[in-house]
């Protein structure tokens, strides 16, 4: 039995662990221009570069995300890790497109391996009696590494000779500090279990299916803006705006995901219901606000957008987390909580590359607008269909 004290050295660790790796994957964000000038290529390029690494993330939640279930969340924790510390070694070699690639292949799957197991381990280790906090805490170190990642390289951009190398140093230099912090406040599996080779196969159970779905939807359409806004908004606030500050890029994705934290602290105070429809709600408004960004050259708009997107974002992506990880076995909570990140970085990156390739045929602000409007009916529809299938299942409950 874990004492108190080292239960919340675990926790601690754990969550430290989750937000460095998550920050090296979104410190290449505000660089993209600075890459874009360095060889030479075109908007479409960047988004194939993000989508790479959601790939990544994806492939390594679909195949490794029972894993932890089976031989224990440290091992998978680590692995994570040591995925990041090779990632960021590959950001500082020689710069070439192959590798900017592979770099982005290798980071998706330390923050997959992280996402998924990094999620169940916190909620494991605060205990069944606070689950709710845990998934707050577990999205919070997610989504505020995606947002510290992307601030933190904009300054240093700005500010060092070295943009395209001090980033990763830095992340490197964590990664090992995390990695060496989780090894000695986490304990290792008391007897684990063998391993055992399984094809690929992430279930959700029948009873939460439904909720799953609204939940994966009406998340990934924030998602699917805050992939957007990475991959294309620093090449937007040079070719559009004439902005070539690093730092306003960063902060323009820094804003998405350090709102969506906000959203958790709000969703938290009301119900799941409350959530998912005012987080609907709330992305159909950050929707227009970006379309009101793209249409007018607006950087005012480019700000507020963000902020918009990221509480309702937060809103959706935690009742969906109410509805689905929280409500299973720990048994399951690794294969459940993987296929829902899975689903997310699904909508993170076809998007992206679905903006990128329209972007050639009819420009970057005009496949931002076509974008904005899908964004806008799927977030309305996904409110829609949560308000029926609550109706029905009430109507369905017996009187007392």
């Amino acid at each position: 039995m874990i004492s108190a004290p080292a239960r919340r050295g675990a926790v601690l660790a754990t969550a430290f662990a989750f937000l460095v790796t998550m920050m090296g994957t979104t410190l290449p964000t505000p660089l993209y221009s600075l890459y874009s000038q360095r060889l030479d290529f075109t908007e479409f390029t960047v988004t194939i570069l993000f989508a790479v690494y959601a790939f990544g993330v994806m492939f390594a939640l679909i195949v490794f995300g029972r894993l932890s279930d089976q031989i224990g969340r440290r091992p998978i924790l680590l692995t994570a890790l040591v995925l990041a510390v090779i990632s960021a070694v590959m950001f500082l070699l020689p710069l070439s497109l192959p590798l900017l690639i592979a770099a982005r292949i290798v980071s998706g799957l330390s923050a997959g391996l992280m996402s998924g197991t990094g999620t169940a381990a916190v909620i494991d280790l605060v205990g069944p009696a606070d689950k709710a906090r845990a998934g707050m805490l577990a999205i919070a170190v997610n989504t505020g590494g995606l947002g510290v990642g992307t601030l933190f390289a904009g300054v240093v951009a700005d500010l060092s000779s070295a943009p395209l190398t001090l980033p990763y140093a830095v992340h490197l230099g964590l990664s090992v500090l995390a990695f060496v912090t989780l090894r000695a406040f986490t304990p290792a599996p008391a007897d684990p279990a063998p391993l055992r080779l399984q094809a690929p196969r992430l279930t959700v159970p029948a009873p939460i299916r439904g909720a799953f779905v609204r939940g994966v939807l009406a998340a990934g359409a924030g998602f699917a803006v805050c992939g957007v806004l990475t991959a294309v908004s620093a090449l937007f606030l040079v070719r559009y705006l004439g902005i070539g500050s690093h730092t306003v890029a960063g902060l323009v994705v820094f804003l998405a995901f350090a709102f969506m934290v906000v959203g958790q602290f709000v969703a938290r105070r009301i119900s799941s219901r409350a959530a998912m429809q005012a987080g609907c709600g709330g992305l159909v408004v950050a929707a227009a606000v970006l379309a009101v960004a793209l249409s007018a050259e607006s950087l005012a708009a480019l700000l507020i957008a963000p902020i918009v997107l990221g509480v309702s974002a937060g809103l959706c992506v935690n009742a969906g987390l109410a509805a689905t990880v929280e409500r299973v076995d720990p048994a399951q909570r690794g294969a459940v909580s993987s296929a829902f990140f899975a689903g997310l970085y699904l909508m993170l990156a076809v998007p992206a590359i679905g903006v990128g390739a329209l972007s050639l045929a009819i420009g970057m602000r005009e496949s931002g607008l076509v974008f904005a409007g899908l964004v806008a009916l799927l977030a309305a529809a996904v409110g829609v269909a949560d308000i029926a299938a609550r109706g029905s299942a009430a109507r369905a409950t017996p009187l007392p």
